[in-house]
């Protein structure tokens, strides 16, 4: 771990990573990078977080940070240019985090893999999954992002796993009655921050050169 930087465990393609990885562009901070394989997971990573799953934020001070949301906070915090933290919208934000985190993971995970969860066909996984896509798009008629006319905290906790889910069939996707929705996410996917996030890096092996995120211009 470089000295002078915190120091993130990261897999690319895991959506709680990514809103990681999102909180930490839109504070405006730096931090290295360890890009991770799930199937083999470094021993330098399982020795500070046990439970093994990304993102795991180490903090220059020893201080270990495990939850995804919690890294995003401790972004922010740290500055927050954009008022992604606006306190008069936070509790709503927070309450539909919650609801991503709890309620639409579940059924995501089930229409992903519906091959592993026979008790309901894919089809019926996706439709309980939509529920929450409805609450979304309901609040989507109303402004550009979630809660205004501009990003919160609520847009990036989310918009990963609605990635995850429409990516699940595209063309499915694609036809489902929630253009503000789409709109929205096509909106994230070619957002300068998200395409920064999504950045293939080499895993991370020990000995490696420290790699900065976002790199330094």
């Amino acid at each position: 771990m470089s000295a002078s930087l915190d120091c993130l465990y990261s897999f690319r393609r895991c959506p709680y990573a990514m809103r990681a990885r999102l909180g930490i562009l839109f504070a405006g901070l730096q931090v290295e990078l360890r890009e991770v394989t799930l199937k083999n997971k470094p021993a330098q990573m399982l020795a500070i977080s046990p439970k093994g799953t990304v993102p795991v934020l180490q903090l220059v001070d020893g201080t270990v940070i495990e939850e995804s949301r919690d890294i995003i906070v401790w972004a922010l915090e740290q500055q927050d240019p954009q008022g992604l933290l606006d306190a008069t919208i936070l509790p709503q934000a927070n309450a539909l985090i919650e609801q991503n985190d709890n309620e639409f993971k579940y059924w995501l995970d089930r229409y992903k893999y519906a091959d592993r969860h026979v008790d309901m066909t894919q089809t019926e996984y996706r439709q309980r999954g939509e529920g929450f896509l409805q609450v979304l798009e309901a609040l989507l008629n109303r402004n550009a992002y979630l809660l205004g006319e501009a990003p919160s905290i609520a847009d990036i906790g989310i918009m990963p796993f609605v990635r995850q889910f429409a990516h699940v069939d595209r063309d499915v996707f694609s036809q489902l009655p929630y253009p503000n929705l789409q709109r929205w996410l096509q909106h994230w996917l070619e957002y300068p921050l998200f395409l920064q996030t999504m950045v293939k890096l080499p895993v991370w092996q020990g000995g490696d050169d420290v790699v900065v995120f976002p790199a330094r211009s």
